[in-house]
């Protein structure tokens, strides 16, 4: 009997974000493989209607549905894509699997504030209420382990895939950097801490290009310390950028640069090995446990060390099979993997009695 399983794809609503990336490739993928086991519905937001396909059967997301899910019967399984769906486990009678791709909130907010108590209060039933919970890393596990001990034992990793392409021929960015330039994408916030790239300027002629989306005042702070360090004139903050300008700057980067604070994955430390560029990253959260050692790292953010790894790391890069080697790391991670992971999972938790 083919069992009929949902993927939540709600939190799709930004094209050139994580959760898009995650949600259209790991669809797609699973529709390809679930064909002939599964029954896939994909529940969505209007305007991503269609994004896997004409195999896949679409379920609109209502404003309602926080409170009411009337199909909350129709499925054997619902995968929650992430950790925002509009409903929750409690509003399926159904094996439920949820990825969690971060804990952030739990970095990020003081303890005691009211804003920690309300994403404690959102967590804490869509933990319990979910027979599985996959981690897209390691750390991310450990993470959910310490917060949630209550979750141990239905706790397990699942990594991402990338996604290789390329722009099409004879392509240009909306901006073209001038010469040489260093790279960086992601959602342009604190967590992201591209601010402290500014220094690695000084002594040379690169430009820096940030792309991503805006969040609040940050990309002023950007832009402060370019002011402070003089190279205000050879750094620009794009802003959102299709795909095809994003594989353009991959591919032409001197190197793609990546020091964030608070990462469940990193995607675009992956997308820029794909494109043989060198990839420096902060050692924090997960972001090692992606690069391995195909990546160089900044273990803090001094601009005197950071200035340092990045020299080392360019040297070592060009002396030896750098770019054969961040190619062959990236390969690693593929979305059929994933998908085939998610599949076994699936058919793991119906074969369970309730």
């Amino acid at each position: 009997m083919t069992a009929r399983l949902l993927l939540t794809l709600d939190s799709m609503r930004f094209a050139n974000t994580g959760l898009h990336t995650f949600g259209r490739s790991l669809g797609r993928e699973l529709a390809r493989q679930a064909q002939g086991n599964f029954a896939m519905s994909a529940y969505t937001c209007q305007a991503q209607e269609g994004v896997l396909g004409n195999t896949v059967s679409y379920v609109r997301r209502r404003g309602y549905h926080r409170w009411f899910f009337p199909q909350g019967q129709a499925f054997d399984v619902v995968h929650f894509a992430d950790q925002y769906c509009r409903f929750g486990p409690q509003r399926v009678r159904a094996r439920t699997v949820m990825t969690v791709h971060d804990l952030n909130q739990v970095h990020e907010q003081p303890a005691g504030s009211r804003k920690l108590a309300r994403y404690m209060g959102r967590m804490t039933p869509k933990i319990a209420g979910a027979d599985r919970i996959v981690a897209i890393s390691a750390f991310v596990k450990a993470d959910i382990l310490r917060v949630f001990p209550e979750a141990a034992g239905k706790v397990s990793v699942i990594y991402n895939g990338t996604d290789f392409t390329t722009a099409p021929a004879g392509h240009q960015p909306r901006f073209m950097p001038p010469g040489r330039f260093l790279f960086a994408v992601g959602m342009v916030c604190p967590k992201k801490n591209f601010h402290v790239l500014v220094p690695l300027l000084r002594g040379n002629d690169y430009t820096l290009v940030i792309a991503g989306v805006l969040k609040g005042d940050y990309r002023q702070q950007i832009m402060a310390a370019a002011t402070q360090f003089g190279v205000a004139d050879r750094v620009t903050v794009t802003g959102p950028v299709d795909q095809a300008d994003r594989d353009w700057y991959y591919a032409h980067c001197a190197a793609f640069l990546f020091p964030s604070l608070a990462e469940g994955f990193g995607l675009p430390a992956l997308e820029a090995m794909h494109h043989g560029r060198p990839v420096f990253l902060s050692r924090l959260t997960s972001l090692p446990e992606v690069g391995g050692t195909a990546a160089f790292y900044f273990d803090h953010f001094e601009p005197d060390h950071m200035c340092e790894v990045f020299a080392a790391g360019m040297a070592s890069f060009a002396a030896g099979d750098g770019a054969q080697r961040v190619r062959a790391h990236a390969a690693q991670f593929t979305w059929e993997k994933s998908a085939a992971a998610y599949l076994a999972l699936y058919r793991e938790c119906l074969d369970q009695p309730r």
